[in-house]
C-alpha cells in the first residue's frame, strides 16, 4: 500500500473510533509498527489526527459508540475484485420477483451493481445499499428501525422488534468478519444481534466471504457451518477450507476475480 493510500486508510480509521492502537492500523494497512509509528507522526504534525501512547485519536473523536471492526469506507478498499465478483455470483442465484434480505457489509454492497436490472423486494439494514437500489433501480427497498452507525453504514437497533420478523425472504445474503469450524463469526454484540434476527426470517443463508475470511478470527458465533446453504468465495479458497465446508453439507461457488 503507498503511503497516500496508507495516510487516507489511518484517517479514516482514527476517525470512526475514539482511539485507534499502532496494531488495529497495522492489520488494516498491512505495514510494519515502524512505519504506521512514523506515518502518524506525519499525520499528527499535519493536523489529521492526535498522536496518543500506543496509537492515534481524531481531533473530534465520535459521539457514537462504535463498532468492531473496520469502518466500511476502509473495508470496501480490501480485495475489492474478489468482493466484486462474489456479489456477481450472488446475483446470479435469484431469478427475480422475490423477496431477499442482504445484510449489511462491503461484500454484500457490491451486490446492488447487478440487482438493477431485476424487480426484487429487498430488505436491508444497510443505509448504503439501500440508497443505491432507490437511485438505480425498481427493485422495493424495505429498512428495520434503528440508529445508523456511520463508521460502518448500518442501521441497528438493541431492540427485539426492529421490523424484521414481519419479512419473509428466500434468501439472506451476509457477510462475516471470520469463519471456521464453530462457524460464522463477528466481532460486535449488536452487529450480531442484527444478523441474527434477519437470518431468522429466511429461507436458507447465502454466506459472501472472500478467502481471507477464513483465516481470520472473530469472538462470536452468529451460527454453525451447517446452517449455511451456499458460501460464495474467491478461488484463493485452501483446500483445508473447502474441506471443512463439504464435511458440514454446506453447497460452496468458488468465483475467479478479475486482476
Amino acid at each position: 500500500m503507498h503511503e497516500r493510500e496508507r495516510h487516507r486508510v489511518i484517517v479514516s480509521a482514527v476517525g470512526a473510533r475514539p482511539v485507534a492502537t499502532v496494531q488495529d492500523l497495522v492489520e488494516l494497512t498491512g505495514a510494519s509498527e515502524a512505519t504506521i509509528r512514523r506515518d502518524i507522526v506525519a499525520l499528527a504534525d499535519e493536523g489529521r489526527l492526535r498522536k496518543v501512547r500506543g496509537g492515534a485519536e481524531a481531533l473530534h473523536p465520535p459521539k457514537v459508540g462504535t463498532l468492531a471492526g473496520r469502518p466500511f469506507s476502509v473495508s470496501e478498499t480490501v480485495r475489492a475484485a474478489e468482493k466484486r465478483a462474489i456479489a456477481r455470483a450472488a446475483v446470479d442465484l435469484l431469478a427475480g420477483d422475490e423477496t431477499i434480505i442482504i445484510n449489511g457489509g462491503t461484500t454484500t454492497f457490491q451486490m446492488v451493481h447487478f440487482l438493477a436490472s431485476l424487480r426484487l423486494e429487498v430488505f436491508t439494514n444497510s443505509f448504503p445499499i439501500a440508497e443505491h437500489l432507490l437511485k438505480t433501480s425498481k427493485n422495493t427497498v424495505m429498512l428495520p428501525a434503528g440508529t445508523v452507525y456511520r463508521e460502518q453504514n448500518i442501521i441497528l437497533s438493541p431492540f427485539e422488534d426492529d421490523g424484521s420478523r414481519r419479512v419473509f425472504a428466500r434468501h439472506a445474503f451476509i457477510g462475516a468478519q471470520a469463519v471456521g469450524p464453530l462457524g460464522v463469526m463477528e466481532s460486535d454484540g449488536l452487529i450480531l444481534q442484527s444478523m441474527q434476527r434477519l437470518i431468522r426470517q429466511a429461507e436458507d443463508i447465502v454466506l459472501l466471504a472472500d478467502s481471507s475470511k477464513f483465516s481470520a478470527r472473530a469472538s462470536l458465533i452468529l451460527c454453525p457451518l451447517d446452517h449455511v446453504a451456499t458460501v460464495i468465495t474467491d478461488d484463493g479458497l485452501p483446500d483445508t477450507a473447502a474441506a471443512m465446508l463439504e464435511a458440514a453439507g454446506v453447497k460452496l461457488i468458488t468465483v475467479t476475480p478479475a486482476r
